[in-house]
């Protein structure tokens, strides 16, 4: 058996006395703390990037291709569906859908209501299956057939003008100096929490921009397109203007969106802080109860050396029992953190104001390099911590450490 490790043995935490022993136990709560809180700041960081960027990119799709216009109304101009355009957007590899739609500005009115909104017409290719999985009432409209007067509406926008399911709603548009009046039915009513869609959005027929806006069939408002990887939506956005006539441009969410991606992406630097925050506290523990250790073994320090065992070995002996203390620690804080993971993952107990946060209780999601990643350098970093006290030993005389008590 190795030498060290058997002594390491015998001097394990429960075996320990006097003050190294309530002092390993605040080693313990300590590490196990720390790694369960890292665990969980992490899981509900990328959980809630994840759930926010999916949802705004479910409803805004991850690229936008438009026409160049200097106007910053919400008034488009027309998008011809050419053969050239369809046969660059068919051909590349990593497009996995493209669908036409089309918006115009409007206001909703019933008896004793009137309000603004923005009516996105799509069309019977359109992927509503994000749309679909937040209708609270109703269903999708029906877009197949002739031109539907069937739209979506958000909760929020049925609630301020009293509306539900199967009632009908007149909105006005204006085209040019021309105010022209549409007679829609409420098919169903989404909430998405995202107030930037929630607030104005309601969904309905393509075909009724194109009537309202004079266009024929091959013109739309703007083409979205999915793509296969998401972390690749910047470099294949660059490489579509490069493909597509010089009349288009191509837009990413992060750019039609950048006040809540820009939020977003400050939610690294706060986990950055607290990650080195706590993994600072939980080694500056390890390196307090060491030095309580050995100087408490001080005695037999001084035995080991006058019967010649080099400091080298005797560093071994130490960094074994820390060892040991780290990983009791460590398995403590997983069962803790994967406990808090897996409760808010399938019971979801902690909720949120989605009118503040855009979801009603906290996503977590955590991958398994992220938890190796984080086991890892925890005992990595406690370990490089300890190799300065470590050296303490090297000053203990034999001859002074005997008479120690």
């Amino acid at each position: 058996m190795n030498f060290e490790y058997f002594i390491a043995k015998r001097i394990a935490p429960d075996k320990s006395e006097n003050y190294a022993r309530p002092v390993i136990r605040i080693s313990y709560v300590s590490i196990a703390l720390g790694l369960a809180l890292m665990i969980i700041s992490v899981a509900i960081v990328v959980g809630f990037k994840h759930s926010i960027s999916s949802k705004i990119i479910g409803f805004a799709s991850d690229l936008q291709i438009t026409a160049y216009n200097n106007n910053e109304s919400l008034e488009e101009q027309p998008v011809v569906l050419t053969d050239e355009l369809l046969e660059v957007l068919n051909k590349d590899p990593e497009i996995v859908h493209f669908q036409p739609t089309a918006i115009k500005a409007g206001v909703l009115k019933t008896k004793d209501q009137i309000q603004g909104i923005v009516f996105k017409g799509v069309g019977a290719g359109y992927d509503k299956s994000f749309l679909e999985n937040h209708i609270v009432e109703g269903r999708f409209p029906d877009l197949t057939g002739k031109k539907s007067t069937e739209v979506l509406i958000s909760q929020q926008i049925a609630d301020k003008l009293n509306l539900k399911t199967g009632d009908n709603l007149r909105a006005w548009f204006v085209t040019g100096t021309q105010a022209r009046g549409r007679k829609f039915k409420v098919s169903g009513i989404y909430k998405t929490s995202l107030e930037e869609f929630d607030h104005a959005y309601i969904i309905g027929d393509l075909r009724q921009v194109q009537k309202l806006n004079n266009w024929n069939k091959d013109q739309v408002g703007s083409i979205e397109v999915m793509v296969k990887d998401t972390k690749m939506i910047g470099d294949i956005g660059m490489e579509l203007n490069r493909e597509l006539p010089f009349n288009l441009r191509v837009t990413t969410v992060m750019d039609q969106y950048p006040e809540i991606f820009n939020w977003l992406d400050l939610l690294d630097m706060n986990v950055a802080v607290i990650l080195t925050l706590l993994i600072l506290v939980s080694a500056i523990t390890m390196i307090s109860t060491l030095l309580v250790l050995i100087i408490e073994r001080t005695n037999m320090v001084g035995v080991l050396k006058a019967l010649g065992t080099r400091n080298r070995s005797i560093r071994k002996i130490f960094l074994y029992k820390a060892m040991y203390i780290i990983l009791k620690g460590m398995f403590w804080g997983n069962v803790i953190g994967l406990a808090f993971y897996f409760i808010q993952l399938y019971f979801r107990p902690v909720g949120l104001s989605p009118e503040d946060y855009y979801v009603n209780y906290v996503p977590v999601e955590l991958s398994l390099s992220y938890f190796l990643l984080l086991n890892l350098g925890t005992f990595v970093i406690c370990l490089l911590m300890l190799v300065a006290p470590l050296y303490y030993i090297t000053r203990i005389e034999p001859a002074k450490a005997l008479r120690y008590e």
